[in-house]
């Protein structure tokens, strides 16, 4: 009887503080899972074509990357990842590196007139996702 009454109290303690959350560590928790995060300047390289951009033409790449509306995320297959690296139909990417913690991430921007593809590679992971860009799409 004593374990059972111990067990709920825990229980109801846990579900308390999952629903009652304070703001600080939700909103790290939603920074944690996030497939696209915002990037700051100083620490983003940004290239086309093998020339890297500096100045206006950086911050304004990045002010666009990240006021971008999110799409969708495209599930890659294992074994095709190449196919979203490197697709047949695109302009020149952006190439944009940062950091995300300790690990060094990856960003290509593939740009078509209807929408962004974004390419993300960290560790040996690679995601891939849409977003929607006025600015990006017409550059």
């Amino acid at each position: 009887m004593t374990w059972a009454m111990i067990s709920i109290v825990l229980i109801s303690i846990v579900k308390i503080l999952m629903t009652c959350l304070p703001t600080g560590p939700v909103e790290w928790l939603i920074k944690k899972f996030e497939i696209h995060s915002k990037l700051s300047e100083p620490n983003v390289t940004v290239t086309i074509d093998g020339k890297q951009l500096e100045g206006d033409d950086k911050i304004q790449v990045i002010h666009d990357f990240n006021e971008a509306t999110y799409l969708k995320q495209h599930y890659i297959y294992p074994g095709t990842e190449e196919l979203f690296l490197h697709p047949k139909n695109s302009k020149t990417p952006l190439v944009l590196d940062t950091k995300k913690g300790k690990n060094d991430v990856r960003l290509f921007v593939f740009r078509y007139n209807d929408r962004i593809d974004v390419v993300k590679q960290y560790k040996k992971k690679v995601v891939a996702y849409s977003l929607l860009s006025d600015h990006l799409q017409k550059s």
